[in-house]
């Protein structure tokens, strides 16, 4: 047994995770409705009925494929979750022995952006440019999480993008609005596109949308990233649960720096 597997298991970042079938069910219907606030800024290439993508996430999580089963409990196969990471890990090999420009980015500012954070890090260290367009820079943020009449900006922690409601708050976003909002701003100002993008929820899928490499963490509960990748357009989704506790990301950004010159996690 590959020696992560049990930290995965226990930390609930795979394995019996916290996320229910139920979220992992209707948030796989509301992809295939099309509903904006479930596909990351990455609208699909064709149209995926319910049954499709719930067969693409047994196949790159490893919930259960029961299309008839909608409650209970479900999982994230960490034997997938390693596979993946490797494959994370050997991008970041490249970029850091290219010495590339890169963005991180998270909509997860009190979970798995530890790992996000130890990326950038490891990656500056190593030559890579890391940019940080469009600091400040307000953005919507449709879909799920409509309701609060605030907008969100863009706002760089450790050099990883997240959405800051000022200087008061960060928060949880799947919008990909912080995204399009950096890209605009590399565009006007004449700059090169990043080689790389690592990132996660919208951030990850706008970058994806706009054909940018892009390898990212996404939980069973978000087939965007998996669809996009079943569909060839984002290289890595990384099955993952996305907010647990930061610090049980230690070993999970250990293993992916494995090797990546200037990594000190």
């Amino acid at each position: 047994m590959h020696p992560l597997v049990n930290h995965l298991r226990e930390s609930l970042l795979a394995g019996d995770v916290e996320t229910t079938r139920d979220s992992n069910y209707s948030n796989a219907a509301s992809f295939a409705e099309g509903r904006d606030g479930y596909l990351f800024g990455l609208p699909p290439l064709k149209t995926w009925t319910h049954a499709e993508v719930l067969a693409v996430m047994a196949e790159r999580v490893g919930i259960d494929p029961d299309p008839g089963r909608a409650t209970g409990t479900d999982v994230i196969d960490p034997h997938k979750t390693i596979r993946a990471l490797e494959r994370m890990r050997d991008r970041l090999r490249l970029a850091a022995q290219r010495k590339e420009r890169v963005i991180v980015a998270s909509g997860h500012p009190a979970g798995i952006i530890e790992v996000h954070m130890a990326v950038a890090a490891a990656l500056k260290a190593a030559g890579c440019t890391l940019l940080q367009p469009a600091a400040g820079t307000p953005f919507a943020r449709p879909g799920k999480y409509d309701g609060r009449e605030f907008p969100l900006a863009v706002r760089y922690i450790g050099g990883v993008a997240v959405g800051a409601q000022g200087v008061i708050a960060l928060w949880h976003t799947h919008s990909p609005d912080g995204m399009r909002a950096m890209l605009a701003e590399l565009e006007q100002a004449g700059e090169a596109m990043p080689d790389l993008v690592v990132a996660d929820h919208g951030f990850a899928g706008a970058a994806a949308a706009a054909g940018l490499d892009v390898v990212s963490f996404a939980d069973s509960n978000d087939p965007a990233l998996f669809i996009g990748e079943a569909e060839g357009r984002v290289s890595v989704a990384v099955p993952i649960d996305d907010n647990v506790q930061p610090q049980d990301y230690w070993p999970v950004s250990a293993f992916l720096l494995d090797g990546v010159v200037g990594a000190t996690v």
